[in-house]
This record gives C-alpha cells, structure tokens and sequence, in this order.
C-alpha cells in the first residue's frame, strides 16, 4: 500500500492516519470539518490536498449512521481501488451499501477493537491498534485484492486480524463493549445526585466501573443506534439477573431463616457465575488469564516515584505484569498494587521492604 485516504479525522481516523503516514504511506486526509483534518494533518497524519487520482485504499472512519453513504460518494467518485470502513456495527452498514446498489466486491467492514474515553483528532495515537484484535467481516462477494490491502493496513497498524461474519460481531460487541458502556453509565448516574460524604468514599472499585462512563454521548448514541436489538437482548437478560438480585437481597432482611437462606444462595449464584465468566476474560497478550500475586506498596505522590519503584523492581530481577493505582483521599499518597507471578512476590516484598518502601498486607 502506497497511498490511502482517510475520511473521518476522529480519534480512530487520526490513529489509522498516525500509523500509515509512520510507515510511509502517503495519507490524504479528509472530514466533514475541516480543522480536524488540518489538526490530524499538523500532528503528522498526512496531508489535506486532494490526492492526484485513485489512491489504493478508502479507510471511512465516520459514525455507523453515515458510513454506507459516505463510502457509495466515495465509490461514485472512483476516489480509491478498495473501501473498508472501522465503525463498531457492520451488519447493517453492509445492508444498507446493498440496498443502495453499491458495488460490494470492492468494500470490506471492518473494526479495529481499539479506543479511548476521549475523542477527537488530539486523542489519536499511532500506536492505539498495537497487539488489539481488528475484525474483519468479508462475504463471499469480497474482492481478493481488498481483502489484501484491509490485512495490509492491520499489519502496518501492528493489530491481530480477526476474521467474523458481520452479524456475529454486532452480537459479540453487544455484549463486550455496548452493553458495558451502558451499564457503566448506570452506574455512574447515581454518583450524580448522591451525597458529597458519599462520593468522597470512592476507591478504586467504582472508579474501575465508571471509567468508560466518560465517554462522549453523543457518540455513543450514533453507536447504539447502529445495534439496538443485540444490546436490548442482553440488557433484557442483565434485567433478569438484576430482579432476581433484588429479590435475594429483600429476603436477606427477612426475618424467615429460610427467606434468608434462600437470599444467601441468591447473592451467591450470581457472584459465583460472575467468578467464572470473568475467568473467561482473556488476559495477558490475549492469552488464557494468568493468577497473578498483589504486592501493595504505600507510594508519595510526587514526581519520580513511579520510576523508583518500577526501577527497584527491575533490580530485583521481577517482571511487572499489570499495575493499578489508589489514591488516597485527602492524602499527596496512594496505594500501588504490583501484580507478578506468585513465585516472584516473596522476593519483591523482601527486596522493595530492604529499600525503604513501606509495603501493606
């Protein structure tokens, strides 16, 4: 791939546009607002002119609602030799291009499993795809030479390909990423208009569930509105599991032992099957998930911690395989949980202990 046109300067867009024009694609870049192009073309993304004639690849970065019209303008215009698209539905933009009479041999749905709270040109990043999943939905219709320059365009992005049927994907993200947003943004709704004494109480627990409630809404109702049925199915099945929840809960204030017993087994089933399906949640790399050991360490904050403490634990020959941070309220300190593999905690503990950081049990 030598040339590519990116329409759609968001945060997807930039990011495709950052990695291309890094690998020495010469990106033309284009939107519906100008000044996201020029900003997508300021931070290196590739360049606002025209390009000359049919560049090798279309890459529609657009809200679900806009892609099949903008990719059969594009297609009218003969302005690339292949179009994918990177919306996070695919179904029904296919259906749509279909029922405008475009060509499909020559279109290929896409998305890359990619993102971030922000959005817009500033938050893109070149290397926002590396080592993510990036669906592919070919048909049988599917040209050879796009689906060639759709694999192309993972590898320079340094994603996984992973090959789906349309449908079967807007399922699969029903339940992975729409359905986690909403219930995400549940959940943050009720910090709204709760008690300022409450809201201080926050720890890392609601902040985890919240975070993606930071979204911007705007976008998420394009989104949604692309898939609404698959999302209302497992919302509907999520509404099952929430009344029988409830209803475990008020039989615990019973004063029946077998109402209470009967709640006890209740609140258990429902936490016991969200042990096994969070056991399914790839970990590390995509592979099965690993059992990590925590060690907690108290840590100041002020500017040059995060280095010492990673440093020492580089010195005492242990891997970091995830981190999280808690801060503390009211308090310049937070709580830094390092998570290795069990066999290396021991030594960690003893070596970060022997140079001075306090480590909490």
């Amino acid at each position: 791939m030598r040339t590519a046109l990116v329409i759609g300067t968001g945060l997807i867009g930039t990011s495709v546009a950052l990695a291309l024009a890094g690998r020495g694609v010469r990106v033309y870049l284009s939107d519906h607002d100008p000044d996201r192009a020029r900003t997508a073309a300021a931070l290196g993304g590739g360049t606002v002119d025209e390009p000359e004639g049919p560049v090798d690849l279309a890459v529609v970065a657009v809200p679900p609602a806009h892609v099949a019209r903008t990719i059969a303008d594009a297609m009218r215009r003969g302005i690339a030799r292949g179009f994918l698209d990177v919306a996070s539905v695919k179904g029904g933009p296919r259906r749509e291009l279909e029922a405008l009479g475009c060509p499909l041999t020559r279109y290929l749905g896409t998305h890359p499993m990619a993102g971030a709270e922000r959005s817009g040109p500033l938050a893109g990043t070149a290397d926002l795809f590396e080592g993510r999943p990036w669906v592919l939905t070919p048909t049988s219709a599917t040209d050879t030479e796009v689906l060639n320059l759709a694999l192309e365009l993972v590898a320079l992005c340094r994603a996984v390909p992973v090959v789906m049927d349309a449908d079967a994907h807007d399922r699969a993200v029903a339940l992975v990423s729409h359905t986690p947003q909403l219930l995400s943004s549940m959940v943050a709704a009720r910090l709204e208009d709760a008690d300022e004494t409450a809201v201080r109480l926050c720890g890392q627990g609601i902040r985890d569930v919240t975070r993606i409630a930071a979204s911007d809404p705007a976008l998420w109702v394009d989104i949604l509105s692309a898939n609404p049925g698959p999302v209302a199915d497992i919302l509907a099945a999520v509404a099952t599991d929430l009344d029988e929840t409830v209803r475990a809960l008020r039989a615990l204030q019973s004063a029946d032992d077998a109402k209470r017993l009967d709640g006890t087994q209740g609140i258990e089933n429902v936490l016991r099957r969200g042990n096994a399906g969070r056991e399914r949640v790839p970990g590390k790399h995509g592979a099965a998930p690993a059992a990590y050991e925590t060690v907690s360490v108290l840590i100041g904050d002020q500017p040059g911690e995060l280095a010492r403490i990673f440093a020492d634990a580089g010195r005492a020959g242990v891997n970091i395989e995830d981190v999280r941070i808690e801060h503390a309220t009211g308090q310049q300190a937070g709580l830094i949980q390092l998570f290795v593999e069990p066999l290396a905690a021991p030594g960690l503990t003893a070596a970060l202990r022997e140079r001075g950081w306090s480590i909490r049990q």
